[in-house]
């Protein structure tokens, strides 16, 4: 009996891609998007979105208006309306800053202006619009591209409803849904420990605008306590007073992106972590070297939630098959018809790279990273698809973070390699610096289908 709700690839009458994904992926009622560029595909960023003069066109907002140009009919053909279905939305802007230095020293800052891309986002997209994440990355996989986007929408007949910060919590100033409810299903916006107001001076020695530090407690003169800790437990604070709002909590939290801006910055976001979810914490993927969009934050959370009067059960999954996490997340977390799998890199259980991942140092000619490391991944992913009651095969949404892409022709051939059919919908970018577990040469975020 053929299963209505299987993945199947949306290919609509737009550039088509070079490489091997589907511009969208449908399950269930689910659209994932792939992320869009502007490009032709033929020769780079497409002739309509250069500038012909830079003094009267604004190069990101002719590239945004390419994107959205070609992201409407593509959830168009999956039967869903880009103004009112998407309830999820990533926006990557490659940028040159902040340097590494700048992310050792705590500041996470680029730097960058992105309101035209807002504009634009605006004449397409309507309120109550998605929740959203904006981040700075180093590079994407398009000369001259300055964005990519990717988003979820559900195509379910039904109507999106958004819920503005409570009282007490700042409103961001983009024009996004702090809270966005669909069905069973409440989206949370990234949060960054902010008031949105606050004058940065007073605190600078902390990485914080002053009202966050009074709220956060931090004392930079003492010799307890440090900033990313306290920059966690302020959003996560923030995040759990609208999730309440929206009728949810984070204790129904499902999946949580983390976006941080230097990898030291993880054993003390973890600590905080296991404080909030002492004993069933959501899927998690924790993402380094991110730009983020206020002056002296150092985190980013973001989460994917059930209501609280949903019917639907969170089970999390754990398999011997795979290596167990070295920090504070399940392998997965399965609700109705999805698994939403936490970070995967090339490591064993103590979070160290798993033997066989890098090139022997005697023998520099021998062995492909790229592919040993994708196979790895893809070995463990596939286990934890089978213990969520599903397979490899209906991964519908793949976004991957390499170091600084030096394998990545070798890993994106292994992974197309696993997907002689439905390919998952895919977001790429560089983050131009090592991840959390040095050697690892991509990080996979992963969502598949679970069949009833």
């Amino acid at each position: 009996m053929t299963d209505a709700k299987a993945p199947q690839s949306i290919w609509p009458d737009i550039p088509q891609p070079l490489m091997p994904y589907s511009p969208a992926v449908k399950a269930a009622d689910w659209v994932f998007v792939s992320g869009q560029l502007a490009s032709d595909f033929k020769t780079g960023i497409a002739p309509a979105a250069k500038a012909t003069n830079a003094n009267l066109e604004d190069e990101l907002g002719l590239q945004s208006r390419f994107v959205m140009e070609t992201l409407k009919p593509t959830l168009a053909a999956a039967g869903a309306d880009i103004a009112r279905d998407v309830v999820r939305i990533w926006q990557w802007f490659p940028y040159d800053t902040p340097t590494y230095e700048q992310f050792e020293q705590g500041d996470s800052w680029p730097g960058l202006s992105i309101t035209p891309y807002l504009d634009v986002r605006n004449d397409y997209i309507f309120e109550p619009r998605p929740a959203s994440t904006a981040v700075s990355i180093r590079a994407l996989p398009v000369r001259k591209a300055r964005i990519e986007v990717d988003m979820i929408a559900i195509a379910d007949g039904g109507t999106s409803v958004g819920f503005a910060a409570p009282e007490g919590v700042p409103m961001p100033l983009a024009g996004y849904s702090p809270a966005l409810r669909r069905g069973d299903w409440v989206f949370l916006a990234g949060e960054v420990p902010t008031d949105w107001v606050g004058d940065y001076g007073e605190a600078r020695n902390m990485g914080m605008p002053s009202a966050l530090a009074r709220e956060a407690r931090v004392n930079p003169h003492v010799w307890y306590g440090s900033s990313i800790e306290a920059q966690t437990d302020y959003t996560l604070a923030k995040l759990a007073k609208i999730a309440e709002a929206a009728g949810a909590s984070l204790e129904r939290a499902v999946k949580a992106d983390v976006y941080i801006g230097h990898p030291s910055d993880y054993a003390g976001m973890d600590r905080v972590w296991k404080r909030w979810f002492p004993n069933n914490p959501p899927a998690r993927c924790v993402i380094p070297y991110m730009g983020l969009g206020t002056r002296g934050s150092r985190i980013e959370i973001a989460f994917t939630l059930l209501a609280n009067d949903s019917a639907l059960t969170i089970e999390r999954i754990e398999t011997s098959d795979a290596p167990e996490p070295w920090s504070h997340e399940p392998q997965a977390v399965k609700v109705g018809n999805f698994l939403f799998l936490s970070q995967q890199m090339a490591c064993d259980s103590r979070g160290a790279l798993a033997d066989g991942m890098v090139r022997h140092p005697e023998f520099p000619w021998y062995g492909l990273p790229g592919k040993n490391q994708m196979r790895y991944m893809l070995g463990n992913v596939a286990a934890i698809c089978e213990a969520g009651g599903t397979q490899l095969e209906n991964i519908v949404r793949r976004a991957c973070f390499h170091d600084e892409g030096t394998w990545f022709a070798d890993s994106i051939e292994e992974w197309a390699a696993h997907f002689p059919g439905v390919k998952p919908a895919s977001t790429t970018m560089k983050i131009g610096g090592p991840l959390v577990v040095p050697g690892a040469n991509a990080l996979l975020d992963l969502i598949a289908y679970v069949p009833d």
